[in-house]
């Protein structure tokens, strides 16, 4: 029983995930492999009829990847899973004029290859530019895509990808503290106004959703993500099992060309509005980042690379209601946090592509258990995952298989702690404070057990609590924050 109990845990934690997309031919349905996109369409020539005898290629402008596509008797065509990118479709048959024409491919979305062949000769090439603005009429999903230049250009406030989801009709952002303590640091996705634990969250195909709070498992730094498609309703069988949405991401592959990219962000206090008399909140948050991608082998193998660092100082404001408005202050509520990717592809034969990808992200950060109140504990995260996966055609069969190890780490403590210089430079005056402190902590808590024990009382009586606690809180606050 335990052996089986050890398996079934072991299989679980793997989180082994294999898909398998088999199209018979392009009429059976339109149908997007995760993580990827495809070209599907049909060959026809001047007057409608279907063109069977064409060859049709289908080339990588950002890889090399060259693939010979099968044509059925109806004329159709897929190229089945495909890297999210620009590519150069090529067909040709006799007696006809040969046609090239460009397409972009994203991930989720099966592409309009639909071509009409012109008479003529052969060594005449007639090309065609696609749009970058289609309508999709191969899926009734309702979906959109985030395309790399949004991401790169467009501004994101503390750098979440998830934030650019909003810009798809319905579609809000959930702070992840909002559904369990451990989550603070995550986001999750509402659709159509409905509670985000039920959204799914991929990347390259394989699901980091949280399958006990929800939100996801980890973050992705945004500078390593070359697109991703929010899809609301209408699902087809990629987006796995939801009943509100799905955020299907894809990372950035190398390519035949080296490519990077450094970044700094930084925001201070210091440099905001002094609207209120007593200035701006303190608040301070710099990011910063790097990446790197190119050939290993030209046209064969080819890696990327991404690090990302942020670091967040914030002073959470705790202010009570007379007679106890003496004890307002706050604390310091740093956030850290280390995100880094690395993936290499491989393109194995024009047919067959692997990819593996490693990605961990750490982050730590010191919140009221209670708002507005003074009980801070500290949460830490750290998730590794290791993914990959195959994409392969057979004829006219289309087989993607996916397989990851993803295991999510927490740890939550006490985060109430006076560093050790502090306790050198006290005064008899600072040090009689702190034991008005515990005085109040023991009295508050007996009168809660006598209270609940049915015992009478009249009144509690507590010390007076002279000034310096508040003024130590702020000093600690504020060398706290200089120090980190």
């Amino acid at each position: 029983m335990r052996r089986l109990t050890w398996l079934f845990s072991l299989v679980v934690v793997l989180g082994f995930v294999v898909s398998m997309n088999l199209a018979a031919s392009p009429a059976a349905g339109a149908q997007a492999t995760t993580g990827t996109g495809s070209i599907q369409g049909t060959i026809l020539d001047p007057n409608g009829a279907v063109v069977s005898s064409a060859k049709v290629t289908v080339a990588s402008k950002a890889t090399g990847q060259k693939m010979m596509l099968e044509v059925t008797g109806a004329g159709e065509y897929s190229s089945g899973a495909l890297i999210p990118g620009t590519y150069l479709l090529r067909v040709e048959a006799a007696g006809f004029k040969v046609v090239e024409r460009t397409i972009v491919v994203q991930v989720g979305v099966v592409s309009n290859g639909n071509i009409t062949l012109e008479i003529g000769s052969t060594s005449t090439v007639i090309e065609v530019e696609g749009s970058t603005v289609q309508l999709n009429t191969e899926q009734a999903a309702v979906q959109g895509v985030m395309t790399t230049e949004q991401i790169e250009q467009l501004p994101i406030g503390g750098r979440n990808f998830l934030d650019l989801a909003q810009l798809e009709p319905g579609v809000q952002i959930q702070d992840g503290g909002n559904f369990d303590p451990t989550k603070n640091g995550f986001s999750s996705i509402s659709f159509g106004g409905r509670f985000g634990r039920t959204a799914r969250i991929e990347v390259d195909g394989v699901d980091i959703s949280d399958e006990t709070v929800g939100t996801t498992t980890q973050n992705v730094p945004a500078s390593a993500i070359q697109e991703f498609q929010v899809s609301q309703s209408t699902l087809d069988l990629s987006t796995e099992l939801t009943s509100s949405g799905t955020v299907n991401v894809v990372t950035t592959p190398g390519t035949n060309s080296f490519h990077g990219q450094g970044f700094f962000y930084g925001r201070d206090d210091a440099y905001a509005a002094r609207i209120a008399q007593s200035g701006p909140s303190v608040f301070t948050r710099h990011q910063y980042g790097a990446n790197l991608g190119g050939p290993l082998i030209k046209n064969k193998l080819f890696f990327f690379g991404d690090f990302e660092r942020g670091m967040q100082n914030l002073l959470a404001p705790v202010t009570q209601p007379a007679p106890f408005n003496t004890l307002n202050g706050g604390f310091n509520s740093p956030f850290r946090e280390l995100e880094f990717l690395g993936r290499v592809d491989w393109t194995i034969s024009p047919n067959y592509r692997a990819f593996y990808r490693f990605s961990y992200e750490q982050n730590r950060n010191v919140k009221g258990f209670v708002p507005n109140t003074f009980n801070p504990f500290a949460n830490a995260d750290n998730t590794p995952v290791h993914a990959g996966g195959i994409d392969f055609s057979t004829g006219s069969f289309t087989h993607s298989f996916r397989a990851a190890y993803l295991k999510f780490r927490n740890g939550i403590t006490d985060a109430v702690w006076i560093p050790r210089r502090h306790f050198k430079a006290t005064s008899k005056s600072n040090t009689m404070a702190a034991r008005h402190c515990i005085l109040i902590f023991c009295a508050m808590a007996r009168a809660s057990i006598g209270s609940r024990a049915g015992a009478s009382r009249s009144s509690l009586h507590l010390p007076r609590l002279p000034s310096p606690v508040v003024q130590q809180s702020s000093a600690i606050s504020q060398a706290e924050r200089r120090t980190r």
